[in-house]
């Protein structure tokens, strides 16, 4: 893969003003559009992956599967699958349910702060999804928090989704103390699912419908400013480690450059769903990435 086919005009747009068009294109050679081995055997091992895509209606979402590890699998050298799919409430259900959706994934180890990304195209089957893959790559592990699984999954089911179109109170204190959260984009050939984490307190909620969060610097490929500079629709999801309860936020995002060389992006709600219980685990309290800006930035 050659950086005129993974790059298109907006991320380019975003690594031209940024200054690191050359480090993009160095980064970029580590994209294959193929899974090697040892992606393969990530792949095999988590618990959990992210997905994000648009929705019938347009929206961009991010949801979350998960299951015993081996849920998830390299089935040949362009292609995963994923058991069991989405509970049929969940935002992205009805999109998954069709031939040829424009996906990115993200499969996360909080344990060696590794993580890999998978973006595609998706379709039904009869045990859940698989994925043709366009593009495969790992990220260093900045901003991720280590964290352990509790052995065992938790009793119980997921609650009915709770829908809104603002943020209560709750949901506000949830967000601005999380230290992690995913990140769902599209463009016109594709979509992508990032990762975003800081010390509790890096997300902002300055009104039930506004969230802002300063843009850290990272692999300067910019994928998903790249993919906001030219279609603002993205999807964030929010889990609370302890008790598996997930917040899916879709809506509309800008960035905005400060001449210091900082980036803030700021998210307008136009939906919320919350679902108790949407994850079976549990995972021990975090240790922050050393990569973390402290609270004062």
């Amino acid at each position: 893969m050659t950086p005129q086919t993974l790059y298109h005009h907006g991320s380019r747009a975003v690594q031209d003003l940024v200054g690191v068009r050359e480090l993009a294109d160095h980064v970029g050679r580590s994209v294959s559009d193929g899974i090697r081995p040892v992606a393969a055997a990530f792949l095999e091992l988590r618990p959990m992956l992210v997905i994000g895509c648009a929705d019938p209606a347009g929206a961009v979402w991010a949801s979350l599967l998960t299951g015993e590890p081996g849920f998830v699998r390299a089935t040949g050298p362009h292609q995963i699958s994923v058991a069991g799919g989405l509970r049929r409430t969940d935002p992205l259900a009805p999109a998954l349910a069709g031939e040829g959706v424009p996906v990115g994934t993200i499969a996360l180890d909080p344990g060696t702060r590794r993580r890999v990304r998978l973006n595609g195209r998706a379709r039904p089957t009869p045990r859940g999804l698989a994925i043709e893959t366009d593009q495969v790559f790992s990220n260093c592990p900045k901003y991720i928090q280590k964290r352990g699984l509790l052995p065992g999954a938790m009793p119980g089911r997921p609650s009915a989704p709770r829908r809104g179109a603002k943020l209560t109170g709750d949901q506000r204190a949830f967000v601005a103390e999380a230290d992690t959260f995913f990140l769902a984009t599209v463009h016109a050939r594709g979509a992508d699912a990032g990762h975003r984490g800081g010390n509790p307190g890096f997300v902002r909620v300055p009104s039930p419908y506004e969230i802002s969060w300063r843009d850290y610097p990272g692999n300067s490929m910019f994928l998903s400013l790249g993919n906001l500079a030219t279609d603002p629709r993205a999807g964030l999801l929010f889990l609370d480690w302890r008790t598996g309860t997930t917040l899916q936020l879709t809506g509309t995002a800008r960035t905005e450059y400060a001449d210091d060389g900082s980036r803030t992006v700021r998210f307008t709600l136009s939906e919320a769903v919350e679902t108790l219980g949407a994850s079976p685990w549990s995972w021990t309290a975090p240790e922050y990435s050393p990569a973390n800006p402290g609270q004062e930035d």
